[in-house]
């Protein structure tokens, strides 16, 4: 074009038509010319019977085909022929008949002789035109793209293995996640090998890495095709571990063998091994081997540590060991626990209480882990403790709410290594449900603190499904906390299980509809309704026979201990009880003594037989607190409750809207 702006300048004619041909026609085979010998792109020009006409010499060097023997082939046959390429007939004609070109084509070839090698090339078809606009054909641009495929193909496994592995913490399903992972996608042929100490769920030793531990195969799979692999259990010691590395400039071999390390803890090893007529590992498959290697050995580190932790959860669950036989007076119970692997805080307990009562708690941390698990041990402890004081449910709740609040208090100091350890559990709520049953009069105070399931199970099959409405969580809004009071009758069944979804209500009423059948198989009819990780407690309620209660109300005048102590005897040969009488009616005469002298009327004594051990009670309407005095040698008094101290294996002092009740436990050896 510049020589027709020179001749346009120089005042001579411009070129006619045959000549701007000429010329146009000379650049077009320059360009032609330079593309087919200079580019670095495969070219393909095809006619219209899709018989290959001509390719630039790149073909050659990407695809090994033999230009010179090729035009004139039907394309499929030549690049199936000579290059393993299969070409999709169908989409050619397509862009043939519609003029739409088809733009990067995903092709795979395998060329003869080097099977083993795979290919990848992207492919995009255009069709041919004359300047009259007819079809002369196609030309077909083609890339090698096997780089950046296995590149991709190497990150999806990754993100796979990320995905996949480490998902169960289970130490040999752990394992077995990556040989699903690895197999086809990087190996035909994964074995997984760990040391015994792993397989214990023990921590593995600090070894070098020219150690040769004891490994024991634990996962393997593969495609069928590839070398056999041994059977899980098998010992493969030493020969897993004495692969070396190739020597510099040589290919890696179809098989490698990868540590299983964390912080130089070795964990065991994995074999990756391909077919042998396969293409040989190279150095970006060693380093994907080696980054499969990381992720499942800190998984399996992972694993270690929850199955120990969950070793101290069951046990933390399982404390302190239940003592039903101290209870039966009062209650039949069953109880039912179902982990469900989360470490959800959940707990239940029946604890005896003074004068023949008992608790039922039940209760669940609103988190999940560890952490859950170790803020309900030590709620729970709580609640031991604090039963001692003989307190109201509903004040009971209050001081453990408390409790909570202080905890979530010691939490917050640690917060910033919640980023570390995120199971743990910086600002705890819970919730709680307590009952107490009195056998002797049939009376049950119940206070409730969140939600949770709790039904009460009349004799007569009727049930009430919301004895109590909820309240709010410990550590949450806190106190007032829902309360009631209620007399059930002798047989009465108590349903109370920690919070979470489900069951339905009238699901649950068929479980509970048959309050003639034994706790145990009650209990199993609602086990089969509650989701995993919920406790459940149920008891069958008693009352004390007559003849193992007796209560006398004593005048207002200290002339009655003499009569209190004449009845106390004769009640003890009535029963035959083993308790010593000299030390029974040596507290009794102290207590009695005590409420004439500093509570109000009326006074009420009652002894109640507790199989081998006495319980000694004594009423009164006043408010004012006893305490234990250590009298001076000279003083005359102030001694009556340091004698019942030293008598009776416990005692203490329990406080309702109409006085306090002192009582003294002895057992059948005082004396």
């Amino acid at each position: 074009m510049d020589a027709y702006r020179e001749q346009d300048q120089a005042g001579t004619s411009p070129p006619g038509p045959a000549e701007r041909w000429s010329a146009e026609a000379a650049w077009g085979d320059a360009v032609l010319d330079a593309v087919f010998t200079q580019s670095d792109i495969g070219l393909h020009v095809l006619d219209r019977d899709l018989r290959v006409v001509r390719v630039n010499g790149v073909v050659a060097g990407l695809h090994g085909i033999p230009v010179d023997r090729i035009p004139g082939m039907p394309a499929v046959e030549a690049y199936a022929t000579f290059a393993g390429v299969h070409i999709d007939e169908a989409v050619l004609r397509k862009v043939l008949a519609t003029g739409h070109p088809a733009t990067d084509l995903r092709v795979v070839g395998r060329a003869p002789g080097a099977a083993h090698v795979e290919h990848v090339y992207s492919a995009s078809a255009y069709r041919l035109q004359d300047a009259a606009g007819d079809v002369l054909g196609l030309v077909i641009t083609s890339t090698d793209v096997t780089d950046s495929e296995r590149a991709h193909a190497r990150l999806r496994l990754l993100h796979d293995a990320h995905e996949r592995i480490g998902a169960t913490l289970d130490v040999e399903r752990t394992a077995q996640e990556l040989v699903d992972v690895a197999v086809p996608a990087f190996a035909d042929s994964v074995v997984v090998a760990l040391t015994d100490a792993v397989l214990r769920g023990q921590d593995p030793a600090l070894q070098s890495r020219d150690t040769v531990p004891l490994l024991r195969c634990t996962a393997t799979g593969g495609t069928g095709t590839g070398p056999e692999v041994p059977e899980a259990g098998a010992v493969v010691l030493p020969g897993i571990f004495d692969e070396r590395e190739p020597a510099p400039g040589r290919p890696l071999p179809t098989r490698l063998v990868v540590p299983l390390t964390v912080r130089g803890q070795i964990f065991g090893a994995v074999a990756f091994q391909r077919r042998a007529d396969a293409e040989a590992y190279g150095p970006d498959d060693r380093a994907l081997a080696d980054a499969l290697a990381s992720r499942t050995a800190n998984c399996l580190e992972n694993a270690l540590r929850y199955t120990r932790e969950h070793i101290v959860m069951t046990a933390l669950q399982s404390w302190p060991p239940p003592r039903e036989e101290a209870t039966q007076s009062a209650v039949d119970v069953a109880r039912r626990h179902r982990p469900g692997g989360s470490g959800a805080g959940s707990w239940c307990d029946v604890i005896p209480l003074p004068g023949a009562r008992v608790a039922l708690v039940v209760g669940q941390v609103e988190s999940r882990g560890p952490g859950a698990v170790a803020t309900m041990s030590r709620l729970r402890t709580a609640v031991h403790s604090l039963t001692t004081l003989d307190l109201d449910p509903h004040e009971l709740l209050a001081r453990l709410h408390a409790t909570t609040l202080r905890l979530a208090a010691e939490g917050g100091a640690t917060a910033a290594d919640s980023v570390a350890a995120p199971h743990v559990d910086v600002h705890p709520t819970a919730g709680c449900t307590i009952a107490v049953h009195d056998p002797v009069d049939g009376r049950l105070d119940i206070a409730r603190a969140g939600a949770s399931l709790f039904v009460v199970v009349h004799p007569d099959g009727s049930a009430d499904p919301r004895p109590l409405d909820e309240g709010p969580l410990l550590g949450g809004e806190g106190p007032p906390f829902a309360c009631a009071t209620y007399f059930l009758p002798e047989g009465s069944t108590l349903c109370l299980a920690s919070g979470g979804e489900g069951p339905r209500t009238e699901d649950l009423m068929a479980a509970l509809a048959h309050p003639g059948r034994d706790p145990e198989a009650m209990a199993d009819d609602v086990e089969r309704l509650l989701t995993p990780d919920r406790v459940l407690l149920l008891a069958r309620t008693r009352h004390l026979p007559p003849g193992e209660l007796a209560e006398w109300e004593v005048p207002y005048d200290l002339s009655a201990v003499a009569t209190a102590r004449v009845h106390v005897q004769d009640r003890l040969r009535r029963w035959n009880h083993p308790a010593d009488p000299f030390t029974v009616t040596l507290v009794v005469s102290e207590l009695v003594t005590n409420a004439l002298r500093y509570g109000a009327a009326p006074v009420v004594l009652r002894l109640i037989a507790d199989g081998p051990s006495l319980i000694c009670e004594v009423s009164d309407a006043g408010q004012a607190a006893p305490h234990l005095r250590h009298a001076k040698a000279v003083d005359e008094g102030g001694r009556g409750l340091l004698i019942c101290a030293s008598l009776a294996d416990n005692w203490g002092v329990r406080y309702n809207d109409d006085g306090k009740t002192v009582w003294a436990e002895l057992g059948g050896e005082a004396g």
